[in-house]
């Protein structure tokens, strides 16, 4: 079994439920299984709400917004055919470091409400989805959109997480 490293962090406390953190892990290495990645990845996840997320979205991206989930891949891959740098592995864990994601607890209990399904699966879609973008998916066309729409639902399907 490929034992990838996922660490995540709460930006302040309070902030939801306990078993975020499983949610977590459990929806990246289903990602990182259904996309064949076999190197021993380490993704950083930081757990904030919409002021947190927001002061990260502005400092990063210049949007003074809350979001949902943001992605900050180490590299850039070509979606669907991840191929390491093998000099890009650390050797002290034997881990390439994939990235790191943020996520609003907040905006997702939101986004959860205005679609009508419950946290577990919002919580479990974004990660699937910033797990995806680490990888190189995008949704900038209407092609590329319904692509990483694709591997998302297949990825929640396996979670058993459907609409």
């Amino acid at each position: 079994m490929i034992k990838h490293k996922i660490y995540v962090k709460r930006q302040r406390q309070g902030l939801g439920e306990q078993g975020i953190t499983s949610l977590c892990r459990r929806a990246i290495k289903a990602t990182l299984q259904e996309e064949g990645v076999e190197t021993p990845v380490e993704i950083s996840v930081l757990v904030s709400d919409n002021k947190g997320i927001q002061e990260i979205n502005n400092e990063h991206r210049g949007k003074d917004v809350p979001t949902d989930v943001l992605s900050f891949p180490t590299a850039v891959y070509k979606p669907g055919a991840f191929v390491p740098n093998e000099a890009d592995i650390d050797p002290k864990n034997g881990c390439l470091h994939l990235g790191n994601i943020v996520l609003s607890s907040e905006k997702a209990q939101e986004q959860a409400a205005e679609y009508g399904h419950d946290i577990t699966r919002e919580l479990a879609f974004l990660m699937v989805h910033a797990t995806l973008h680490l990888l190189g998916y995008d949704h900038e066309s209407p092609e590329d959109q319904g692509r990483m729409r694709t591997k998302e639902e297949q990825v929640l399907s396996i979670l058993g997480l459907v609409r």
